[in-house]
């Protein structure tokens, strides 16, 4: 576990360094069963996973493409989750999260809930685009030095 982590981290700051404002940069699927989700794409796609500890206690699953991190598996189990559909969310990393947002906001985005920070990972907003789609956005935390 603790060499799956080390990498993970090696990883996640090697992806830091090469994210460039605008592009996507992490994919995430939110389900309610990530058993299901991970014999599914375990079986089809070959991904393995590992579990990664949050701070509330639950897991969240970084799903593996050999040895390169694929996306992440986010069990929806607050109660604030209630309704929202089972699906991926794409993560678009932005210069200045915060900045960004308020000009998504002025040109008729809505933000979901308020922003938030994941340590070691960044800020992130998650908004819904005038068109209605849901996005989320985020400035990614500078690497480790």
């Amino acid at each position: 576990m603790a060499r799956a982590t080390a990498r993970q981290t090696d990883d996640r700051e090697a992806s830091q360094r090469a994210w460039s404002h605008g592009t996507f940069y992490w994919n995430e699927l939110l389900t309610r069963d990530p058993e299901r989700a991970k014999k599914f794409y375990g079986a089809t796609l070959g991904w393995t996973f590992e579990p990664f500890p949050m701070a509330d206690g639950g897991t969240y699953w970084i799903a593996n493409a050999g040895d390169q991190m694929a996306g992440g598996i986010f069990v929806m189990t607050d109660p604030e989750f209630a309704g929202v559909p089972e699906g991926w969310m794409s993560y678009i990393a932005v210069d200045d999260v915060d900045a960004r947002v308020g000009k998504a906001i002025d040109a008729g985005a809505t933000l979901m809930r308020p922003l938030f920070d994941v340590p070691g990972v960044g800020r992130i907003a998650i908004l819904t685009e005038p068109g209605g789609a849901g996005t989320g956005w985020m400035t990614p935390a500078p690497a480790a030095v």
